[in-house]
């Protein structure tokens, strides 16, 4: 055995023993006459001593250690001196009787510790050297837990775990699709799933009732903090279920992974919100309700003052910051600034001061009196010291714009703390979004998403302002201002499944290329089903504490797509496309 104990196990209790441990060279260093070194595993650390009187060899072997040697030590745990209660192993060290290295390293191009002095880009080079590092070690162990969790829950609940391929047929909607050539048939196509979507549909007919799968998906989408063009969603649908079953199944999964992966109990039922609701007091479909700060329309109360930029728009909203009445004028400049930002896409802030002596001081004080003033703070539930910031413009928009603004305001006081989490359902989306831009309908979700069904009046109908009104049957499970997942009750009929398609504007032969094999499927007996998918990446990292979904995948890619590491996407040789029967045309 190259060990009898891990770098993270030793105790008090094992002093005396004679033990062999083997790691990574964390450090080393020699304190008078003593060597000094810290050896590593994903277990922990333990410090090893050699003494001064130990044989020479001994000695020079401990001295010529360099950081990340990997070596074999033998010798007795003893009780340190000076010990380290920051360090579970901090009571005990190894004195060394014997090293053996295994492999020597040469020097890494970045600390591999706690806090490393690398960067983004050479650390994503040398990914497998920052994968040593204690946060990763804990993200990744954290994910293992969470998927444990996950498999023992739905395993309890009746659920099979069955595979789907990842060789499929392109369909539309969505996301563009990762496509890869097929050598033995040429010029077609195979697609990368960007969900197990028709398959888990189709298990349900084949009469499967509880699926599940921990599995990976495909998107080719622009890259973001929490984006990557491969991740992972724990997928699962059922049938013969209504959306009070599919919610109170998985609410109680959350709720199994919150207490047994972090001790931390949720609220038992989560609230619900509906997505009108939603938007009209957080400006979000994934409101953070960690705070309040709700967006509060106030256009009856400034419109007819004379003041143009008001008077000429749908809509004008309101969020109060509480505390910051102090802000300074240099401070509102440049927060008008900040809104004015690509990301957030408003014209102008107006603010109003409400000042802690009852005062009000506003940027638009020409337009309105002091008592008018005191009204509209007084719609927005501002109090004293507080600072009242309004933005307008069309509904929808400036209700976003104002839930952008919301989150950044929240940020900066201090209110959106990692380690408190307020969970909830949003409930009752419109089925259909209508583009101005192309002139027509497209799914909220996607096309297999079933209306209400006290909306089918109005699915049928057509009148764009009766499909308009159409709530789809889904959900979201929202986390600390995070979609973590959703999902709906499914189109199981062949019929509204087709006439879905035609509100889409997807003609009848293409929806048979595309999608013939599940609306035949529907003609054999398919039962009422519905489920959802939780992006399992974006809940590990919510789970840690952190925004970023990187830390928690083993081997992520860059915001171009790219593995820095492999240095892929790369060219393959004439040789492969020759086979392929492709050629490229990308210029130089």
């Amino acid at each position: 055995m190259y060990r009898t104990h891990t770098c993270g196990e030793l105790r008090l209790a094992d002093q005396g023993k004679k033990v062999t441990l083997a790691g990574w060279v964390q450090k080393s260093r020699k304190l008078g006459g003593m060597t000094f070194v810290d050896l590593r595993d994903r277990y922990g650390i333990t410090q090893l001593v050699v003494d001064a009187a130990a044989p020479a060899e001994l000695v020079e072997a401990a001295t010529s250690l360099g950081r990340e040697f990997v070596i074999q030590v033998t010798g007795t745990v003893v009780e340190r001196q000076s010990k380290n209660p920051k360090m579970p192993t901090g009571d005990v060290e190894v004195s060394i009787e014997s090293i053996n290295i295994l492999n020597k390293s040469v020097t890494p191009p970045f600390t591999i510790e706690e806090e490393s002095d690398g960067g983004e880009d050479i650390r994503a080079k040398y990914r497998y050297l920052d994968l040593r590092r204690p946060p990763l070690q804990r993200a990744l162990a954290l994910r293992h837990r969470l998927a444990q969790e996950v498999r023992t829950y739905l395993d309890g609940q009746g659920f099979m775990e069955i595979e789907t391929p990842y060789l499929i047929k392109s369909t539309p909607e969505g996301a563009r699709d990762f496509v890869v050539p097929s050598r033995m048939n040429p010029g077609q196509f195979y697609a990368l799933p960007q969900s197990p979507q028709t398959f888990k549909q189709l298990l349900m007919v084949a009469g499967y009732d509880r699926y599940f799968q921990i599995v990976r998906c495909f998107r080719d989408e622009d890259l973001r903090a929490d984006r990557q063009p491969e991740f992972t969603q724990i997928d699962c649908e059922m049938s013969f279920v209504e959306q009070e079953d599919v919610l109170n199944m998985f609410e109680g999964m959350m709720r199994s992974m919150f207490k047994n992966a972090l001790g931390v109990d949720i609220p038992d039922p989560l609230p619900r919100m509906s997505w009108y609701d939603a938007m009209d007091y957080y400006g979000s479909d994934k409101p953070d309700v960690r705070f309040d700060m709700k967006i509060h329309e106030i256009t009856d109360k400034v419109q007819g003052h004379g003041f143009s930029v008001f008077d000429s728009v749908e809509y004008v909203g309101a969020i109060a910051a509480p505390g910051c009445a102090g802000y300074t004028r240099k401070e509102l400049d440049a927060l008008t600034e900040w809104v004015k930002r690509p990301q957030v896409g408003a014209k102008g802030l107006v603010y109003i001061k409400c000042n802690e002596d009852g005062s009000f001081k506003s940027s638009v004080d020409k337009f309105y009196s002091p008592e008018e003033l005191a009204g509209i703070a007084g719609a927005v539930e501002a109090k004293a010291g507080d600072l009242v910031l309004v933005l307008c413009g069309p509904k929808r928009k400036t209700q976003t714009m104002l839930g952008v603004l919301r989150i950044e305001m929240g940020s900066r006081l201090g209110f959106r703390d990692p380690k408190v989490f307020a969970p909830l359902w949003i409930v009752d989306f419109p089925l259909l979004e209508w583009s101005e831009e192309d002139g027509r309908f497209y799914a909220m979700h996607h096309p297999f998403t079933a209306p209400k069904p006290e909306h089918e009046k109005w699915f049928y109908s057509d009148k764009k302002e009766d499909l308009e009104r159409v709530c789809a049957n889904a959900y979201d499970f929202v986390l600390n201002g995070t979609e973590l997942g959703g999902g709906s009750i499914r189109i199981h009929n062949a019929d509204m499944q087709s006439r879905m398609f035609e509100v889409l504007g997807i003609g009848k032969e293409e929806a048979e290329y595309k999608f013939g094999f599940i609306i035949n499927a529907f003609k054999f007996g398919a039962p009422p089903h519905g489920g959802l998918a939780f992006g399992f990446d974006r809940v590990c990292a919510l789970f840690g504490g952190q925004e970023t979904i990187r830390d928690y995948i083993a081997f992520p890619k860059n915001n171009q797509g790219r593995d820095v590491m492999i240095d892929s996407p790369s060219l393959i040789d004439d040789t492969q496309l020759e086979e392929l029967q492709i050629k490229t045309c990308v210029k130089e």
